[in-house]
């Protein structure tokens, strides 16, 4: 029997986050075929965090205190898995030699100096987009759309980008159709719309061209995407999108 599609975004929620997803029935789905509820999962996410930075502005904490908070809210519901992978392709950039000793420093456990630079001023950035636009009221449109469209961009890296290793989640997950990147693509910018059409593009855009830009490093530094190119990936989207956002306020 084939995978259903509630599998799918069950498969997506159990991937991409800690929260409850429930049981897959019956055959389990792909990887890449549940790529397409990416962004569901961070419409999730993107809730949560609007919900914890709502709380904060109306229990009068200052914008970038709540914008903290809502940071360390996204951080337990995703299990931070996208800024270990930015971290741990910092330092295996930053540090390895050769593609195989930065597949090594990687795979490895331990954070090291340039995967702390990496995640400090990755937070830092965020912290102050969320807070620019808290300001002005219109954070939880961007906390959604963006959580959803900096999700939105990572099934394409699995269509169109080799895997690095021979084994690993990267490994697991790539799969040659189209489809699912391309309705995680629609899903993603249909969540930006709610900041207008002019902004969506514009930061649709961004995201896209901050993840071909990290994904063009990755071929170059080791030959195509892992699971931690993948977390970085979604990092670098959002950064971007805030940076857009920020612009426009």
């Amino acid at each position: 029997m084939r995978p259903s599609r509630t599998g799918e975004i069950r498969l997506a929620f159990m991937l991409l986050s800690r929260l409850p997803a429930g049981r897959i029935e019956g055959e389990a789905p792909a990887m890449a075929a549940s790529s397409w509820a990416w962004p569901l999962v961070g419409v999730a996410v993107g809730a949560i965090m609007a919900l914890v930075c709502g709380a904060g502005l109306w229990l009068g904490l200052p914008p970038l205190m709540a914008a903290l908070l809502t940071l360390a809210a996204g951080a337990l519901a995703t299990g931070a898995m996208h800024e270990d992978g930015l971290a741990d392709l910092a330092d295996g950039f930053g540090g390895g030699r050769d593609r195989a000793r930065k597949l090594e420093i990687m795979r490895d456990s331990r954070v090291g100096s340039y995967g702390v630079v990496a995640l400090a001023l990755a937070l830092a950035f965020r912290a102050i987009g969320i807070s620019t636009l808290a300001e002005t009221g219109s954070a939880t449109a961007a906390l959604i759309g963006i959580a959803a469209a900096s999700r939105a961009v990572l099934p394409a890296a699995l269509v169109l980008m080799p895997a690095a290793r021979a084994d690993g989640l990267g490994r697991s997950a790539a799969g040659a159709d189209p489809k699912p990147a391309l309705i995680a693509a629609g899903i993603g910018f249909l969540c930006l719309l709610p900041l207008g059409f002019g902004t969506a593009v514009v930061a649709g855009a961004a995201m896209a061209l901050a993840a071909t830009l990290l994904a063009g490093l990755a071929l170059r530094q080791i030959g195509g995407q892992t699971g931690d190119v993948m977390g970085a990936m979604q990092q670098v989207a959002e950064i971007a999108g805030w940076a857009v956002l920020a612009a426009s306020v």
